[in-house]
């Protein structure tokens, strides 16, 4: 996933040293179905009757995973408003042709690479708002705390893939802007 190192602002409006590309494993669903079957093994015994994923990379892995489990699938669209400073302003939001058939289902929210929770903590979010009950969290690569923490304070089960030490700043307590290190931009 070609992991780098530097200054980088992620999704969720946090600072951080390091970034993985996930849309490189994505980019080969052969090499990705044998870490969606991993996955889907971990996440079975929770008895959930629909995946979802938020768009882009965590929906194709909850897609591979739900074939899997052999469970329904859907998906959060990602609504994001020009960059600022501010924290968790993208918004994800599951289609209404799929809001219906939610309502009441228990739910595995499934992502490629969790780091600061924008993607899932934005997914979950409206899962509830449907009426939907998630039981459990999947990710292949958790970075850092915020996947324990978030599926505890939201009583959810928490299976992943691998789990990596992260840095991650608020931009005004970001060490890196303090000794005047430039964002870099991730796709250069």
């Amino acid at each position: 996933m070609s992991p780098r190192t530097g200054h980088f602002r992620f999704e969720s409006g946090h600072h951080g040293d390091r970034w993985l590309e996930p849309d490189l494993l994505l980019h080969r669903p052969t090499v990705l179905r044998p870490f969606a079957a991993k996955l889907a093994e971990h996440l079975r015994r929770y008895h959930f009757e629909v995946v979802c994923g938020p768009l882009t990379g965590g929906a194709f892995l909850a897609l591979l995973v739900a074939e899997q489990c052999d469970v329904a699938f859907a998906f959060a669209e990602r609504f994001a408003p020009p960059p600022s400073d501010a924290l968790y302003q993208v918004i994800y939001r599951i289609p209404d042709a799929l809001r219906r058939s939610l309502r009441g289902a228990t739910v595995a929210i499934v992502n490629d690479v969790t780091n600061a929770g924008s993607a899932v903590r934005g997914t979950y979010e409206d899962l509830v708002a449907c009426g939907a009950r998630p039981v459990a969290f999947g990710s292949l690569i958790a970075l850092g705390a915020w996947s324990s923490t978030f599926a505890a304070a939201n009583h959810l089960a928490l299976e992943s893939l691998e789990t990596l030490p992260n840095n991650l700043w608020t931009p005004s307590d970001c060490p890196l802007c303090a000794a005047g290190e430039p964002l870099e931009d991730p796709s250069t």
